[in-house]
């Protein structure tokens, strides 16, 4: 009998806990969860970026993104497949998809993301990633590149559980903690922090395609 892959193990333990809190919460937050081996390679990846590969982040899609700085002051780099960190980083989320396609039966389509740069004092306020029966957002997935981050940095990723305000989860930026939670089921919002703060930003989709429309879209 062959040994099982331990990366592939140590993998599935990690999905089948997303999996688990996704059921019984709608959301999972699971410090250290990356693996060393892509969250570093990302690391090295934003430090080798330019300056100007990094944008001004908007609201909205397409002809209907605009920008509000009194909404959201971050800024954003698409990522694809053009560097190894790339790469490793969709590699892992296609990984994620297929588990919880298999698992939740959740007919999970596609993947897009970007890296989110936000300066000391920038802010996102609370928001969706999808409004109900608008968007084929379907789970939202973000994972943190911060070393040596402390909870006096602030930064927080502040999760609205219900209707109340006081019902609410934080979440410290800290380096490769990963969160999965419902795009249309949480509002959320970005603290400002007191040093730069690094993370990726990702949504899995649904596919929408219809006789007019291509779904994803370019």
């Amino acid at each position: 009998m062959q040994n099982k892959n331990p990366q592939a193990t140590e993998s599935d333990a990690l999905f089948e806990k997303i999996a688990d809190s996704i059921v019984t919460k709608g959301y999972a937050v699971l410090p250290e969860a990356l693996p060393d081996k892509v969250a570093g390679a990302l690391v090295e990846h934003l430090q080798d970026m330019p300056v100007g590969q990094f944008k001004q982040a908007g609201i909205g899609r397409d002809q209907g993104l605009v920008m509000n700085e009194t909404v959201r002051t971050d800024e954003v780099s698409w990522i694809n497949a053009d560097s190894a960190a790339g790469c490793a980083w969709l590699g892992w989320a296609s990984e994620l998809q297929a588990f919880l396609n298999r698992r939740l039966f959740l007919g999970l389509f596609s993947f897009e993301s970007h890296f989110a740069h936000y300066a000391p004092g920038d802010f996102y306020k609370m928001h969706l990633d999808a409004f109900k029966g608008e968007s084929n957002r379907v789970l939202s997935l973000v994972v943190y590149l911060n070393p040596d981050w402390q909870p006096e940095d602030g930064g927080e990723l502040v999760i609205q559980l219900s209707e109340s305000q006081q019902d609410t989860v934080k979440v410290t930026p800290a380096f490769a903690t990963v969160v999965v939670f419902l795009s249309e089921e949480f509002p959320h919002e970005v603290l400002p922090a007191s040093r730069d703060r690094y993370s990726i930003a990702g949504w899995f989709r649904v596919n929408t395609s219809s006789a007019e429309r291509i779904d994803p879209p370019s």
